[in-house]
């Protein structure tokens, strides 16, 4: 179906739906009418399942399902507010997204829903269970003809192509792989720089060869053939010939090698530089070349995907310390797409669509000026790896190409092309495709990673054009990916500023704790000697050079977007490095808003990423900000990736809001791995034998104990002498011991606060006990819970240095602070630990607090408490397990959803406001009272 049939689809189904909405006997034949006529579904009816049952304490059922794609559909009538709460048969009031996930907690993990779906006939509310806090996408039925791209996951279970090359991909890597490591073991010295190198030149050019085979480009079966009859202790010595042969041109080769000239001339540097070092084969070594390389058909491998799996063999310490992370095609297209494919597709459409423009150009002089453009565009990623960037963008703008030839060839034939001169049809080549790699065999992958690109594209070419052969061989030499440090290199030299339209790739992401001296010393060199953007994230690097060199040109149109770890956009990189490349110029044109990573290596990374796309002064074009399928215009983006006024947040100082009580850190222990503190066996038996310590040994909580244990119950005591007599417990066996241990920890540590608190190893590092009952924030909570589960905790129980705490805060202060308003700011500001949150003052300190009358405290006080008292009727659990969102007593959610209405009532906010509307606006006060 193309996007015209399913537009007009679309409208017809709109047509017929509009004002029908009847919840038991329509909505089956609703979702089997939108996939089968609007979705191309066929055969609709065995495609989702309606009914299913699940068992709560009591039979419910599923509305609907699909398994491929993993949506579940929880469908109401029309007329039916989605977002309110509806009271279900156990007395509970859910709303119809929490229905559906109460159902999904009790599915198999393996059918649990990736996306879920509520709808009342007029509006579509789509929920990213990647995502379970964010808020949902919006899609009315009136404008799904415009829209309905946004529902294609409900049927996109990965193209089958794209899956069928995945897998030849993942194939091909296990025998590269296999191979690989077989040849390592015949190094004299695997270790060395110098080895490594050969060998991955050496696997580089056989995977070239199983290609060449494979792809018509040698002779079927050439490289197999020939080499079967070679003894394996001679193959290293015949390897070395071969390769000379394929980078020699035909009249230049000795004239009775009659068997290896029948190779064709390669040339393009791959076989240049002939003397590496090839070992001695073993049987093994050929038996996987013979039986499984060569028998593989590798015509069909996605050099996209190839490329990151065959440069997998990297060892993982290596990819570790250089911050390397493979980009899927999914996630390049997340990049590319924004940032100039979209574009270039709607450009192409609009032409199609013309027959003589105002100006009097007819479609094919459009055409023809399209075609040209799309081979005068100039592309670099500064930090290439494999080229899987580079390769995936030349796949593309060459299958555009072979549709811009199509729609040429509709209007004037075959005839229009020769193949003499400099009218080739094929005008988009790898040379417009720039790169800088700092590993030698990652260079080496990028480029035949686009060789075999522009291999495979030649032969779609050629299925258009059966009039014209295209000739592959010999390769036009690609010097256009450089070795070397990015960071140390003028990219200017790369490729010429005014040359260049586009920026973009995937830099490493390496934080202060683990970068290496190199990589430190590579930052101060882009940001300056003890600057503070050098305590951030090593990716920074890369931005700050993108907009120099973007600000060098006098009239630069260059547009950048790199994949980044989402760190960079909050907490103290805000203020510090992004305020800088503000007042540099930056304009933000597009955000890609987190998500998870997908690798196409074999190793997955575990990181939270973000898509920022940029340019120096204004950016050009529509702005968009972007999360999964749901993409809102904006007119501006802010440094947080917020449609909101431009804000720092500054969080140096802990200096409370006007009125407020501080937040402060737990007490540091310091104590030598646990010598101030005891299990509760420990503490029964130390008790038993000194019922002195019992007043000196107190319950103690961090915040995995605040978190994971039952209310009111702990796992981990101290030793608590603050205020104590010596006497009581100097002369005990234990506590000496243990005070030694700690005394020594202290006098070894490479801190010079600790040595000195090693005079007192009876006490902790830092105290900051209250002398109250104190609010406890745990430091770090996980990304999946909606609310961070904060909590009053009694003097007595001391709090450790993975929590902060503020003592003597009123009811009314602690209802504000656990709202879904404070909530969505924590979510906005603070730092992250992978998906986690990282609380810190600074949230607090700047958070913009309602004006607040009696009659709003008070109201405030009364579901504040309401959540107090429903976490206690559960005290037998743990706070983890009240606020994961699957499990979530029913008392706890109305609580908590009570008294976030009396919050945004406070605020003056409407019920229905979004999470992205509540930030912007809380962005405005916060605005406002910097101000002043």
């Amino acid at each position: 179906m193309t996007d015209a049939q399913q537009r007009k689809a679309a409208k017809e189904f709109v047509k017929y739906w509009e004002g029908k909405g009847y919840e038991k006997g329509e909505s089956q034949k609703f979702w089997i009418d939108l996939l089968q006529n609007v979705l191309g579904v066929e055969n609709a009816i065995h495609y989702i399942s309606f009914e299913d049952q699940v068992k709560l304490d009591h039979t419910s059922f599923i509305d609907g399902y699909i398994e491929s794609t993993h949506v579940m559909i929880e469908q109401k009538g029309l007329g039916k507010d989605l977002r309110k709460g509806i009271k279900q048969s156990d007395g509970s009031v859910l709303s119809p997204y929490q229905q559906a996930v109460r159902y999904s907690s009790m599915l198999p993990y393996s059918k649990r829903p990736r996306w879920i779906i509520t709808c009342n006939f007029s509006e579509f509310l789509i929920y990213d269970m990647e995502k379970p806090n964010a808020e949902p996408e919006q899609i009315f039925l009136k404008d799904l003809s415009k829209e309905c791209y946004r529902l294609q996951f409900l049927v996109d279970a990965g193209n089958q192509e794209y899956e069928r090359e995945r897998q030849i991909s993942e194939d091909a890597g296990k025998i590269t792989q296999k191979l690989y490591n077989a040849l390592l073991k015949q190094y004299q010295n695997p270790d060395s720089p110098e080895s490594l190198k050969s060998l991955n030149m050496l696997c580089v050019r056989l995977v070239f060869c199983f290609y060449a085979e494979s792809a018509g480009v040698f002779r079927h079966a050439q490289f197999k053939h020939y080499m079967r009859d070679i003894p394996f202790n001679k193959w290293h010595r015949e390897l070395h010939d071969l390769f000379r042969v394929l980078d020699t041109k035909n009249e230049n080769r000795d004239p009775y090698d009659e068997e290896l000239n029948d190779f064709p001339y390669v040339n393009g540097g791959l076989f240049t530089e002939n003397e590496i070092e090839i070992p001695r084969f073993t049987q093994e070594i050929v038996d996987i070349i013979l039986q499984e390389a060569c028998a593989f058909d590798w015509q069909n491998i996605s050099p996209t995907i190839f490329g990151a799996i065959f440069e997998s063999t990297l060892n993982s310490e290596t990819r570790r310390s250089g911050g390397m992370h493979y980009t899927s095609i999914e996630n390049i297209h997340k990049v590319i797409n924004p940032l100039f494919l979209d574009d270039l597709h709607k450009e192409f459409e609009e032409i199609k669509d013309v027959k003589r423009r105002k100006d009097g150009k007819s479609r094919d002089i459009l055409l023809s000026e399209f075609h040209q453009k799309l081979s005068t565009l100039t592309f670099l990623d500064p930090a290439c790896g494999s080229g899987n960037f580079l390769t995936e963008t030349y796949l593309c703008l060459r299958k555009l190409e072979n549709e811009v030839l199509s729609a040429e060839l509709e209007i004037k034939g075959q005839q229009m092309f020769s193949m003499e001169g400099d009218l080739n049809p094929i005008q988009v080549s790898i040379n417009q495709f720039y790169g800088i790699e700092i590993n030698d065999f990652a260079v080496a992958v990028a480029k035949t990673a686009l060789w075999i690109a522009e291999s495979q594209m030649m032969k779609k070419t050629e299925e258009i054009m059966p009039d014209h052969r295209f000739e592959f061989l010999p390769l036009r030499s690609y010097a256009n990916i450089v070795e070397g440090n990015a960071l140390r290199i003028d990219w200017n030299t790369v490729v010429p500023k005014e040359k260049l339209n586009y920026i973009m790739g995937n830099p490493p992401f390496v934080g202060q704790q683990v970068r290496s001296k190199t990589q430190s010393e590579d930052m101060a060199k882009v940001f300056g000697q003890g600057t503070p953007e050098t305590k951030l994230d090593y990716v920074l690097c890369w931005y700050k050079k993108a907009l120099d060199l973007m600000n060098s040109s006098e009239k630069s149109t260059i547009k950048a977007a790199f994949v980044s770890t989402s760190s960079i956009c909050q907490g103290e990189s805000v203020p510090t490095f992004w305020k800088r490349m503000y007042d540099d110029g930056i304009d933000i044109g597009f955000a890609y808003k987190s998500f998870k990573w997908i690798s196409e290596s074999t190793e997955n990374a575990a990181v939270i990423c973000i898509i920022v796309g940029f340019s120096s002064g204004e950016y050009a074009g529509e702005k968009w900000i972007i999360d999964d399928t749901k993409q809102l215009k904006v007119n501006h983006i802010n440094a947080y990736l917020q449609n909101a006024p431009d804000v720092w947040i500054v969080s140096r100082k802990n200096i409370p809001p006007k009125g407020m009580p501080k937040m402060i850190k737990g007490s540091e222990p310091s104590d030598g791995r646990g010598n101030l503190f005891v299990t509760l066996e420990q503490k029964v038996e130390l008790e038993k034998k000194y019922p002195v310590l019992k007043k000196y040994i107190k319950p103690f909580v961090g915040g995995d104990e605040y978190l994971s244990n039952k209310q009111g119950v702990y796992s981990r005591y101290c030793l608590w002498f603050e205020a104590g007599n010596p006497s009581d417990y100097v002369h005990i066996r234990e506590v000496k011991e243990r005070l030694n241990n700690v005394v020594e920890a202290r006098t070894n540590s490479s801190a010079d606060r600790i040595r000195k608190r090693a005079e007192y190893p009876y006490l902790f590092c830092q105290i900051r006990q209250p002398k109250t009952a104190y609010l406890l924030f745990p430091q770090h909570s996980s990304g999946e819970r909606r609310y961070i589960p904060i909590g009053f905790m009694d003097k007595d129980v001391i709090v450790g240095n993975a929590c902060y705490i503020m003592p003597d805060v009123p009811l009314y202060l602690f209802g504000i602070l656990t709202s879904n308003v404070h909530m969505a700011w924590m979510r906005l500001v603070c730092g992250r630990l992978g998906n986690g949150y990282r609380y810190s003052p600074a949230i607090y300190n700047n958070f913009p607090f309602p004006e607040l009358d009696t009659k709003k405290k008070m109201l405030i006080e009364r579901t504040a408490q309401a959540i107090l008292g429903a976490r206690e009727k559960y005290s037998n659990s743990s706070l983890a397990d009240l606020y994961n969102e699957l499990t979530m007593p029913p008392e706890l959610r109305k609580a908590h959803q009570q008294n976030d209405f009396a919050v945004m009532q406070a605020y003056g906010f409407t019920k229905n406001i979004t999470e992205s509307e509540c930030v912007a606006e809380l962005m405005r006060m916060y605005q406002k009272l910097t101000q002043k």
